[in-house]
């Protein structure tokens, strides 16, 4: 692991000697490394940060539609878990299928689901959603969803998910496929929500994919 933190719980980065700043978001250079350093994961590494300061209130955007396997289902109930226990708040359309287990993991991991509905009725939120938006726009929601969002992540894939796929690149945002997203040029694959959710950490701390 390349990410360690110091007895100040300053966040360093070992192979580039840089110290990460969480207001901005930036890695600063550092002249010396500290010496006691304790190595953190990426996922590790936010979950501590939002501890200390919360500071990444940006949500990650979740895009599927309300038609999902089993499987993607269970991927969506898991990547909303490892969201929200990294203390990172979630975003999506609010409705059933994949919004509503992503919500659901999210809500029993003590995690904020922000719901933005394309209708006038808070009501049609799914249980989970902590702050529905009944924005009354329709599928004009999506672009707003998409540029609302720090980053996104594609599970499975309808037409609204595709225009929320083109929404995202065309904003460009980094936007992660699993479990049976379109394959779109531009998009980052991942083969399972525990990959998915370090690839969102490395959006957080500002490092490459």
């Amino acid at each position: 692991m390349s990410l360690a933190f110091d007895l100040e719980s300053n966040l360093i980065d070992l192979r580039s000697a840089r110290i990460f700043s969480p207001a901005n978001r930036v890695w600063d250079e550092l002249d010396t490394i500290p010496g006691e350093l304790v190595p953190v994961s990426e996922t590790d590494a936010v979950t501590r940060l939002q501890q200390q300061s919360g500071r990444c209130r940006v949500p990650v955007g979740i895009l599927g539609g309300r038609k999902a396997s089993e499987e993607q289902l269970a991927d969506a109930l898991a990547l909303g878990t490892l969201i929200a226990q990294m203390g990172l708040t979630l975003i999506c359309g609010g409705r059933q299928g994949v919004m509503e287990a992503t919500c659901k993991g999210a809500a029993e991991a003590g995690g904020i689901c922000v719901g933005l509905l394309p209708d006038e009725n808070p009501g049609a939120a799914n249980p989970y959603v902590t702050i529905p938006l009944a924005t009354g726009i329709g599928v004009a929601r999506n672009a707003i969803l998409t540029r609302a969002a720090l980053c996104l992540v594609a599970i499975g894939g309808s037409y609204g998910t595709l225009s929320e796929i083109a929404f995202g690149l065309q904003f460009e945002k980094k936007v992660l496929g699993l479990s049976g997203a379109p394959n779109i040029p531009g998009m980052l694959p991942c083969r399972s929500p525990k990959e998915a959710a370090a690839r969102i950490a490395r959006v957080v701390l500002n490092l490459p994919q």
